[in-house]
């Protein structure tokens, strides 16, 4: 029986225990790059098959057929290991691993420097497709790790809890808009998911405790909640899973800007708050 494994866990790890029965692999990677290299026996899953996809908020969770026809294609099982990893540094890993948390799954882990870290190490790769047989899938939803427009609203009287917009600097400050308003949930503090990674160490998560003090100088301590989010929650999938990794009680705005930004009511701030 595979021992639970850390949350993140490094490639030397998943290399030893690669065939193991209990083990599901999960690879969010563009299909381009799966078609060319994979983490043996990985099965592929399509990041747009993580989202609605419907407009103005196409980032938000799809609806539970969508999800158990993702799950079952997957092979998926409750008692299974997933072990999830991406090719950009951890935004589509993240997100599968909040959707995990939605379904209830509660074995999991996360490759930390995904394929590139994989590959660069040589650690085996394959180009085959995996395809396994579907499995019947019965889902029951659990919306704890998710915050929906009113729940966000209503934080914004809570000073314990902290909204982390994922999302570039100009962005944040609204030079630089994908809605129809630019800028920011009032309160909320900015760093850009780009910035929690370690470019050179082949996209690995920077050090947690050097994660936990850029977290502590926007103004989230130990003992917040954490509300997060970016444009589609994509982004937002990484900077949840480090919350998550650090301990702290973290949810998920789905809706993120394209929802709050496009609506015409909601409180807007630009600049820095």
């Amino acid at each position: 029986m595979l021992q639970s494994p850390e949350l993140i866990i490094e490639p030397e790890y998943l290399e030893k225990i690669l065939g193991d029965e209990n083990l599901l692999i999960v690879d969010v990677c563009k299909a381009s790059t799966y078609e060319q290299i994979h983490i043996p026996g990985a099965v592929h899953v399509n990041p747009a098959e993580l989202v609605s996809g419907i407009p103005p908020a196409p980032g938000k969770l799809p609806d539970i057929s969508q999800l158990e026809l993702l799950f079952s294609k997957i092979g998926y099982h409750p008692d299974k290991h997933i072990v999830v990893y991406d090719d950009e540094g951890g935004g589509w890993a993240g997100r599968f691993i909040w959707t995990l948390d939605i379904i209830g799954h509660q074995h999991y882990s996360y490759l930390n420097g995904g394929i590139h870290a994989w590959y660069k190490e040589e650690h085996p790769v394959e180009s085959d497709p995996v395809f396994v047989p579907p499995v019947e899938v019965n889902l029951t939803l659990d919306m704890s790790a998710r915050a929906e427009l009113v729940q966000v609203l209503a934080s914004l009287e809570d000073d314990h809890c902290k909204i982390w917009d994922a999302r570039s600097y100009e962005e944040y400050v609204g030079t630089k808009q994908s809605s129809t308003r630019g800028g920011h949930i009032p309160g909320a503090v900015n760093l850009d998911w780009l910035d929690t990674m370690d470019k050179s160490r082949n996209l690995r998560l920077l050090p947690l405790p050097r994660l936990k003090e850029m977290m502590a100088t926007i103004g989230i301590q130990e003992g917040d909640t954490i509300i997060t989010h970016c444009q589609t929650h994509h982004r937002s999938g990484l900077t949840y899973l480090i919350a998550k990794a650090l301990g702290f009680s973290v949810r998920a705005y789905d809706g993120s800007w394209s929802e709050w930004g496009n609506l015409p009511d909601t409180p807007v701030e630009t600049g820095e708050s």
